[in-house]
């Protein structure tokens, strides 16, 4: 059983659907045990996800969606149902999540919303491409160049720290990029989930002690659990 829809009241004030979708175009990383939330049957993601956008009361103007890939895998239906739920409650702004390989199709989401703001996050996990291809299984590479062109474009990364091989350094460097780069950035501290990534708990130590504070900067979201954001699917 789980949840998906909620309300953040702490800081960057929203709600959140957490929907369901077609199978992740890439669907390799090696941590997500999400995708087993994803389905070929459109009725079914259809139904869930109706229901779902009903309880969006539009309180805040602005409604993050998450989904178990980028939201080019929500079928056509659930977008127009986004939309349409959009303009009667009178929302202005709209997170979505996206996987690299979906930069360059960023205006194509931005022209089905026309008139909404459409924030972008990516799931970048960290800046150590080794560490990203090898470890999580996110088979790209990203230059100093292209990170500030993705600034440009992006709202926000998502950053996954605390994982058994990464290092105090690596985390450092992480939060320092992701800051520098883009205008907010997500991090959550890896739980246990099934998957061959396992959690460091004397880096979690560490980490706590260390940037408790992150959680009173406006820029950062930093999820300690990743059910923090109050959506989940068990």
């Amino acid at each position: 059983m789980g949840i998906r829809y909620n309300r953040i009241e702490n800081g960057n004030k929203r709600e959140i659907v957490l929907l369901k979708s077609y199978p992740c175009k890439y669907g390799k990383c090696k941590f997500c045990n999400y995708i087993e939330d994803n389905s070929t049957d459109e009725k079914e993601i259809e139904s869930v996800n109706f229901e779902t956008l009903n309880e969006v009361t539009g309180e805040f103007k602005s409604l993050e969606v998450i989904n178990s890939g980028s939201v080019f895998e929500l079928p056509k239906s659930t977008l127009e149902k986004i939309r349409e739920v959009a303009f009667k409650k009178d929302i202005t702004l709209i997170y979505f999540e996206i996987y690299y390989g979906y930069k360059n199709r960023l205006s194509e989401i931005r022209e089905f919303f026309k008139g909404i703001d459409i924030r972008f996050r990516m799931g970048m996990e960290t800046f150590d491409d080794d560490f990203r291809i090898n470890n999580y299984g996110k088979n790209f590479k990203i230059t100093e160049k292209e990170c500030e062109e993705l600034g440009k474009e992006l709202y926000s990364v998502c950053l996954l720290i605390c994982a058994k091989g990464q290092t105090r350094e690596m985390i450092e460097k992480d939060l320092e990029l992701g800051l520098k780069s883009f205008k907010s950035i997500t991090v959550n501290i890896f739980i246990n989930n099934g998957t061959v990534v396992e959690r460091d708990e004397e880096l979690v130590k560490w980490f706590v002690e260390k940037y408790a504070y992150l959680q009173n900067d406006p820029r950062v979201e930093l999820l300690i659990d990743n059910k923090d954001l109050g959506v989940f699917e068990q």
